[in-house]
Parts: structure tokens; C-alpha cells; sequence
């Protein structure tokens, strides 16, 4: 059980430390010597539990797939309309980029491997498959004009959200993202929302999710 925990507690490490030299340097850049270094493990360690860059990017990927995803089913749960959970969902996925390493490479490992084909399409296609049930939900209740197309508001929502993550991080390194996502709900909610619930827009766009490992 101690070496279990020992190799388990290894492998945190590892990724830890890989996590940043990717978000750092890039799939490219990010060289196996600067990752052992920065990790504070020796290179037989790493290739113990990965056994190239490349599985180990790919580890990691699958690490920011995992924390996106929990925290939509644990978003989903929450006892609010379906529209504020879709502004819950883009406001966690904001802290998660400002907050988590791992989260932040996966997000620069995707969009680097993407350029050559070779990127996962699933973290996407998985949140705009979340948003677009969200958004069906949030037209049967009423929050949503009945016009809207579910499938077409989610892609729009998830790739807007992707721009202006992109640009607050170009700008300011990402310090001012949670207000550029408000400022983003503040355009689209009433556009979209029926003008019988538009006094609920300042409400909804106050919605945030607090995980419960929060301090």
C-alpha cells in the first residue's frame, strides 16, 4: 500500500510538473529533460509510468477532459434553471483555466495538435453536447426563445466562450476572464432569452457554481 500510494503520489508529480513545461513551452517545446527537471523526478521515473512526451500529453489531455467533465455532472445537479446552469458551465470553465495547470496545458496541447489534425475533437464535442441539452432544457422552460436551435446556440456558446478565453489570455494573461465571460452574457442573454424573462437577466448572469473543495 505505501509503495502504491508512493507511485501514485510519483505519477501526481510527474504530471504536475509536465503540466506546466506544456503550458509553458507548448507540445514542441516542452523538451523530456526540462519536464524531469521541473518535476524534480529522474527521466527512469517518467518513462515508469509514460512511455513518450506524447503519452504523457495525451495523459494530461485526458486529465482536463476528466475535471471539465466532472464538473459539468456536478453543475447539472444543481437545483437552478437550465439556463443558469449553462452560465455556471462557462464561468467554471473560466476558473478551472485560471486555476489549473493541468487544465490550461490540456487546452494548449489540444489546440497545438489540432493544427495538424492529430488533436482530440471529445473535450469540445462533449461541452457543446452538455450545452446543447442544457439549451433544450432552458427552451421547454421558457428561458430560451422557442426559435432557438439547441444544437446551433450550444456550438456558438462554446466556441465564443473559446475566443474570448483566448483573447483575455492574449491581452492580460487571462486576469480580467471572468468579467469578459459576464460581459459576454450580458450581449447574448438578451438576444436570446424571450423579453418576458428579461428581468431575470441580472440574476442569471450572477449564477456561479462553488465546488465543494472551495475554500
Amino acid at each position: 500500500m505505501v509503495q502504491q500510494a508512493r507511485a501514485a503520489a510519483t505519477r501526481q508529480q510527474i504530471v504536475r510538473g509536465a503540466a506546466e513545461m506544456f503550458e509553458k513551452s507548448g507540445f514542441e517545446g516542452a523538451r523530456l529533460g526540462n519536464i524531469v527537471e521541473n518535476a524534480g523526478i529522474t527521466k527512469g521515473a517518467l518513462y515508469f509510468h509514460f512511455r513518450s512526451k506524447e503519452d504523457l500529453a495525451r495523459f494530461i489531455i485526458g486529465e482536463q477532459h476528466r475535471i471539465s467533465i466532472a464538473s459539468v455532472e456536478a453543475i447539472g445537479r444543481e437545483q437552478v434553471s437550465a439556463i443558469e446552469q449553462i452560465v455556471m458551465l462557462c464561468h467554471e470553465m473560466a476558473r478551472q483555466i485560471v486555476n489549473d495547470p493541468i487544465v490550461r496545458a490540456g487546452i494548449r496541447i489540444t489546440l497545438e495538435l489540432s493544427a495538424d489534425d492529430q488533436g482530440p475533437a471529445d473535450p469540445y464535442l462533449d461541452w457543446i453536447n452538455s450545452c446543447e441539452m442544457l439549451a433544450t432544457r432552458a427552451v421547454e422552460q421558457g428561458d430560451l426563445r422557442a426559435d432557438i436551435d439547441p444544437p446551433r446556440l450550444a456550438r456558438f456558446i462554446i466556441g465564443a466562450f473559446t475566443g474570448v478565453q483566448t483573447v483575455s489570455q492574449v491581452l492580460t494573461q487571462r486576469t480580467d476572464l471572468e468579467q469578459r465571460v459576464d460581459d459576454m452574457w450580458g450581449f447574448l442573454l438578451p438576444g436570446i432569452m424571450p423579453a418576458t424573462r428579461h428581468q431575470d437577466i441580472a440574476r442569471i448572469r450572477r449564477a456561479r457554481w462553488v465546488p465543494d473543495d472551495a475554500d
